[in-house]
Formats: C-alpha cells, sequence, structure tokens
C-alpha cells in the first residue's frame, strides 16, 4: 500500500503539471455566457488567457489538483485493490466495478478539490492583474465557501460528481487493461513505454468521452454564485435551462480541450506510475510477466489513476 501511495502522488503530480492548463481552458469555455461568448473556440481561448492574464493564468487552481490528487490516489489504489481482491477473479466486469468502487468512494475529496479549482479559475477572467481577488488560494476559497454556505456548500456538485466519477473510473481501468492485455507490453519489449503511454492515454480519452455532459453541469453548477448571483436551483434545472439556451451542443463545450488534455495526463499518469511500480517490485519480485497494472502484475496494489 505504500508503494502505492508514492507512485499516486507522482504520477498525479507529473499529470497535473502537464494538463492543468488545458483544463483551465476546458472550465473556461463550459462556464462561460454564451449571449456574450470571450471565447471563440478551444485555441482562441488559450491565446486570449495568454494574451490577458499571462501564461500564469493558465495555471490558477493548480494549488488545489496538486494537493488533493495526493489523497485521491491513495483512496483510489487502495480501493480498487481491495475490490479486485475481494472479487477475485480477473474479468472485464470485475475491473470496471473495482474502478468504479474506487470512483464513488473517492468524490469526498475530488467534489471540493475541483469546486476550489474551478472558482480559482473563473476568477480575474480577462485580467493579468485581478484588482479585487476573491480568494488568495484553493484552501482559503475552501474556508471562504464554508463560512458563507456551510458544509453543503463545499459540497456544491457532490451528486454530479459521483455520476461523473463512478461510471468514469469504471471505463478508465476497464480500458486501460483491454489496452495494455491486446498490446502485450513486456518488460523486455523495446516498445513497451510507448505502448504504456497510448494505453494510457486512451483510457483518459474513452473515460472522459463516456461522462463529459455530466462534467458541463458539474462546472457550471459549481461555479454558479461567482458573482454573487446563482443561476440554477439544480441538477434538473441547469440541464433545462442550459439545453433551452444552447441546445445540444452544450453538452459537448470543452471537449476538445478536455481530450487535448486527456491523452497526455493519462499518458504521463499511468506511465509514471506503472514504470515505478515496476521497478521498485521488481527488486523483490523478479523480473515481472506483464506491465498491466492488473491483479496480474499488481494484485497486491491497485492500479494506477488520474481523474
Amino acid at each position: 500500500m505504500a508503494l502505492d501511495f508514492v507512485a499516486g502522488c507522482i504520477g498525479g503530480a507529473a499529470g497535473v503539471l502537464v494538463g492543468h492548463p488545458f483544463d483551465t481552458v476546458k472550465v473556461r469555455l463550459q462556464v462561460q455566457n454564451v449571449d456574450k461568448p470571450l471565447y471563440r473556440g478551444t485555441f482562441h481561448c488559450f491565446q486570449s488567457i495568454v494574451r490577458q492574464e499571462s501564461m500564469f493564468g493558465l495555471y490558477k487552481g493548480i494549488g488545489s489538483p496538486m494537493m488533493g490528487l495526493t489523497f485521491i490516489n491513495a483512496i483510489v489504489f487502495g480501493v480498487q485493490g481491495n475490490a479486485m481482491r475481494f472479487l477475485g477473479h480477473d474479468t472485464p466486469l470485475n475491473q470496471f466495478l473495482a474502478g468504479a468502487a474506487a470512483g464513488a468512494i473517492q468524490c469526498v475529496i475530488c467534489c471540493p478539490m475541483e469546486l476550489a479549482k474551478t472558482r480559482m479559475q473563473m476568477q480575474g477572467t480577462g485580467e493579468k492583474k485581478s484588482k479585487r481577488k476573491l480568494y488568495k488560494n484553493s484552501l482559503d476559497c475552501l474556508l471562504r465557501i464554508y463560512n458563507k454556505e456551510g458544509v453543503r456548500g463545499i459540497n456544491r456538485g457532490m451528486l454530479t460528481t459521483f455520476i461523473r466519477e463512478t461510471p468514469g473510473f469504471g471505463v478508465y481501468f476497464l480500458a486501460y487493461d483491454v489496452l495494455t492485455r491486446s498490446l502485450g507490453c513486456e518488460p523486455d519489449d523495446p516498445y513497451m513505454i510507448p505502448k504504456l503511454l497510448f494505453a494510457g492515454g486512451m483510457s483518459g480519452i474513452a473515460s472522459w468521452i463516456s461522462t463529459y455532459p455530466v462534467d458541463v453541469i458539474k462546472s457550471r453548477l459549481q461555479a454558479d454564485g461567482v458573482g454573487g448571483v446563482n443561476q440554477y436551483n439544480g441538477i434538473a434545472d441547469c440541464v433545462r435551462q442550459s439545453w433551452k439556451r444552447e441546445g445540444w451542443r452544450v453538452f459537448t463545450r470543452g471537449l476538445t480541450s478536455t481530450l487535448l488534455r486527456a491523452f497526455p495526463v493519462n499518458a504521463t499518469t499511468f506511465a509514471t506510475v506503472t514504470l515505478f511500480l515496476m521497478y521498485m517490485r521488481g527488486e523483490d519480485e523478479g523480473v515481472m510477466k506483464d506491465c498491466e497494472p492488473a491483479p496480474h502484475a499488481l494484485q497486491q496494489q491497485a492500479q494506477p489513476s488520474s481523474l
């Protein structure tokens, strides 16, 4: 379990550094006012943030995921590994169920973390130096929300997070398991690392596509009230208003930046965690027969993750 925790920290941090700029673009596109849009698309949003807010604008809110992913990965690894041992058999269905269980439980940390990240990313939109910062950092953001709205406030979007993460992590682990088996990556394979990167990247893409519409609603609910006025009364009201004003395309808003982020982030995370575990366990267990972070190779630990 200690190795899982360390590997998760390393892989999670690497994934955050690679993907956070794309996440900032995704959130801005998801929550912008459709009547007065600031950005025409993914690349225009990216250019506008850099031009108006400098490169640091792309890393707004990074403190929250950097802190939260340590605990999230530890929870995911432990739950997924124990779930696989409890289920007993390494089957595609069990891979999905174990991943789904891990995704559901880590929502306790993921939801407040993403709330703070979203609020920080929306702060000072279009300004190089915010004239008045509502939040000093991610922790200050959560404390202010808690003081104003209580426990319910810092768990805003919990249900949508649960709906997104549960099947999303199931697809995530299932896709990685299937791809690594199909590619047959072996420790002595000269193309093992590219195969790991490809499997991890595609797993991330599959996971995001499977639940992306829910993520749009989650982002809108968590960003709601930033200006002091709440626009939505709940999930159903958010879906209804978004559909009425923007049509079905609202549920794909920001998808391009998400997929551009998903591949390098998950490729980096999965490859980093898998290679770290292979190296550490190789000293005690000899050469591994398979590089998959499935029960064949990591039965005593959970598989790597980054959502």
